[in-house]
């Protein structure tokens, strides 16, 4: 599994105009992606992972402050662009594996205690946010 973490204040996902997931204030916008060999198992180490990963202000983690955390499915994470000049989408589990993977990564992150908001697997999304820093980070389990 693959991760995009942005710190963020404040972030949304619309789709087709309706917003349907936020989060106020400090915390994390996180776009993941599934390759074909993820499990459960490796869901359930991201959640962790995002959960106490210390990357807010002042050294702190979400499960530090509470902060909220808006996951979106992306695919695209496991495109490949190496070679020509559009990019392959071969390594992206398909998403009858992905949807239950992603699902998973939410599920476990709110066993922790997390408030989570997330987008619409497999929609066409819209992504507003305010990158905080601007910190970016790329997390692989």
């Amino acid at each position: 599994m693959r991760a995009v973490v942005q710190r963020v204040d404040g972030a949304s996902v619309t789709v087709d105009g309706e917003t349907v997931g936020r989060i106020v204030g400090e915390g994390l916008c996180v776009l993941v992606g599934v390759t074909h060999d993820d499990t459960k198992e490796k869901a359930a180490q991201l959640a962790r992972k995002l959960w106490s990963v210390r990357i807010l202000h002042e050294e702190k983690s979400c499960s530090d402050i509470g902060a909220p955390l808006l996951v979106i499915s992306q695919f695209t994470l496991y495109g490949d662009a190496r070679k020509g000049r559009r990019p392959t989408w071969n390594g992206a589990a398909p998403g009858d594996v992905a949807e239950p993977l992603v699902d998973e990564v939410v599920a476990q992150l709110r066993a922790l205690g997390a408030t989570v908001a997330t987008g619409v697997f497999g929609a066409a999304m819209q992504v507003s946010l305010t990158n905080d820093g601007p910190f970016t980070v790329l997390l692989e389990v």
